[in-house]
């Protein structure tokens, strides 16, 4: 998929640092145009997130393929987790792995901008609350996974660990779209929003039943199978249909985990399982959470 794919009934805005300024731009072919008229190449700009958000919500498990994977069954309804908005991170940003952890994941995945105060609306309604998509990266630090499970706040809310990006793109169906992530190249993840349970505005409705969603707010609608960890020096692109491509370099950070503080990072049969895409010694045994998400393999006594 080329950076150019967006369909010509779509418009595609994206924020980037413009003479040292956060700058909306709106993006013709291969070139960005500020409202007074300053260009800039798509290769040379230096993009920000294309949004502010208040909050940042991601859906657990949506796809047909990473539920098989995991060998589980959805609940009757989505479950989700928060990723802090000091995680977000952008196109063409590093992705930090903490030095003393080694299980950080790619999940490709498609965002849901809010682009209107949303509460308490309809599914058939959703759609009209939503400024458009863009491309996500779920990363997520399994080494944490054991002490955070259930809340998943240093899993998934670590700083760097939710690259958005490169653009917000309005008028964009997410109806039967091919969604990839490659590392170093190589494909991934390869799936098609069609094999998705919940759908876009399923999910808007969903949250915005208790939860106010601002303009600029994120969701993340859930990644397909096949996450894995990555290392320093990976380039991980996310590439969707009409969305273009997220594209981020994982580094070693500057610091290691603190030890006099707190959890440390962990090796665990959990840890190394979930991020190498499942419950290889103990499926059948147990799951991570067998009340919502229960094991379709009989359990082993």
């Amino acid at each position: 998929m080329s950076e150019s794919s967006t369909g010509s009934s779509t418009v595609e805005t994206r924020r980037i640092l413009l003479d040292g300024f956060a700058t909306e731009v709106v993006r013709h072919g291969d070139t960005l145009v500020a409202a007074d008229g300053r260009e800039v190449g798509v290769e040379d700009a230096q993009h920000l997130p294309p949004t502010v958000p208040s909050k940042i919500i991601a859906v657990h498990l949506n796809y047909a393929s990473r539920t098989d994977e995991f060998m589980t069954k959805l609940p009757a309804a989505p479950t989700y987790f928060h990723k802090p908005v000091t995680a977000l991170n952008s196109h063409g940003g590093s992705v930090v792995r903490p030095q003393g952890c080694k299980w950080l994941n790619f999940e490709g995945e498609i965002v849901i901008v809010i682009g209107r105060t949303c509460r308490n609306v309809s599914p058939d309604e959703a759609g009209d609350y939503i400024a458009g998509y863009t491309i996500g990266n779920d990363f997520g630090l399994h080494d944490f996974r054991d002490t955070d499970a259930g809340s998943m706040l240093r899993v998934k809310g670590s700083d760097t660990l939710a690259p958005v990006g490169p653009g917000l793109v309005r008028g964009w169906d997410f109806r039967g779209k091919q969604i990839r992530t490659l590392v170093n190249g190589v494909v991934k993840q390869d799936d098609n929003t069609a094999n998705m349970e919940w759908d876009m505005n399923y999910l808007v409705a969903d949250i915005a039943r208790t939860i106010t969603l601002s303009p600029g707010d994120l969701l993340f609608s859930g990644t397909p199978a096949f996450s894995r960890p990555v290392e320093p020096g990976d380039v991980v692109e996310v590439e969707v249909e009409g969305l273009g491509t997220l594209r981020n370099l994982i580094v070693t950070g500057p610091t290691a985990i603190r030890t006099d503080v707190g959890a440390q990072p962990t090796e665990s049969e959990e840890v190394v399982s979930t991020a190498l895409g499942g419950d290889w010694e103990f499926r059948g045994i147990r799951t991570p959470s067998k009340d919502l998400y229960p094991s379709t393999v009989k359990e082993q006594s």
